[in-house]
Formats: structure tokens, C-alpha cells, sequence
């Protein structure tokens, strides 16, 4: 992808939706554009986390192992699109964190690679961007945390 499409990609992204374009730009240096195969993981629940991941084309999938006692089961939390990002929040709190999460690709999808720790350096240096950024997450988790609800409910 050239520049300009992974800035037009940050900028429609549900977590920088709203920031300015110079904001988008230095926020489009960090990231690393990854593809992955249909069915090909990014990561596994219980792997450590250390990266925030936006759609930039394709499908991933988030989906929970519940241990149910005598067996084991899956469920779905999400399927995300284009623009919307998965990946460990806790790296913006300069905190360890191990996922609790498997993501997994349902197409052939290409995925920005953002480092939570060097986003987080931006936002210290920059407090309103950091305060945008933080409060744009706080909206994120609340749908993901209704997600899981509803999953769960459906066990």
C-alpha cells in the first residue's frame, strides 16, 4: 500500500476517526502493513500482546475458548471489517498484557501493524491527541464488551 492509502485507511478507522491529517500521518509512519491467507491466525488466546491491528481490507474474526467443564467451546465476539481495529489496548496503558482473544482471518486480508507502546509515546508528547485517541478507545470497548454479552448469552 502507498501512504496515501494506509493514511486513508487510519483516517476511516473507528479509532482515528476525527483526527487531523498531520495527526493520521505520524500515526501512519508506525504501522507495517501485514497480509494474511483466509483462515490464517493473527494471534492466539494466551499469546503475549504487544500490537493494536486495523482492517485495512478483508475479514478477522475474534472468537473466545470457554472452558465449559466436561468440553471446551468457541465463541464468536465479532467479525470485523474494513477500518476496525483489534489487537491488545492495555500497550496504551504501558501495560504487559496476554490476549484473551483468538483472531483469526475469514478472507485473504491485509492488516496495518501499529506498536501500542510508540502510538502511546504520542499521545504523553501529545495530550488532546492522546485524549482523543483514549477517548474513541473507551467507545471501542464498550461495544466490544456488549459483543461479548451477546455472545455469551447465546452459550
Amino acid at each position: 500500500m502507498q501512504s496515501d492509502e494506509i493514511e486513508a485507511v487510519l483516517a476511516g478507522c473507528e479509532l482515528f476517526k476525527g483526527l487531523g491529517q498531520s495527526e493520521i500521518r505520524n500515526i501512519a509512519k508506525l504501522c507495517q502493513e501485514t497480509s494474511f491467507d483466509k483462515g490464517e491466525l493473527v494471534y492466539q488466546q494466551g499469546d503475549f500482546g504487544e500490537n493494536i491491528y486495523i482492517i485495512a481490507d478483508g475479514q478477522v474474526v475474534l472468537e473466545r475458548t470457554v472452558d465449559m467443564g466436561s468440553r471446551e467451546g468457541r465463541v464468536v465476539i465479532a467479525t470485523l471489517g474494513r477500518g476496525r481495529v483489534f489487537g491488545c489496548w492495555s500497550t496504551l496503558l504501558d501495560e504487559p498484557h496476554i490476549m484473551m482473544l483468538r483472531t483469526f482471518c475469514q478472507m485473504p486480508t491485509t492488516i496495518l501493524v501499529l506498536k501500542g507502546a510508540q502510538l502511546r509515546k504520542g499521545m504523553v508528547s501529545d495530550t488532546r491527541f492522546g485524549f482523543n485517541v483514549m477517548e474513541r478507545l473507551c467507545f471501542l470497548l464498550r461495544e466490544r464488551i456488549q459483543s461479548a454479552y451477546g455472545a455469551m448469552e447465546k452459550m
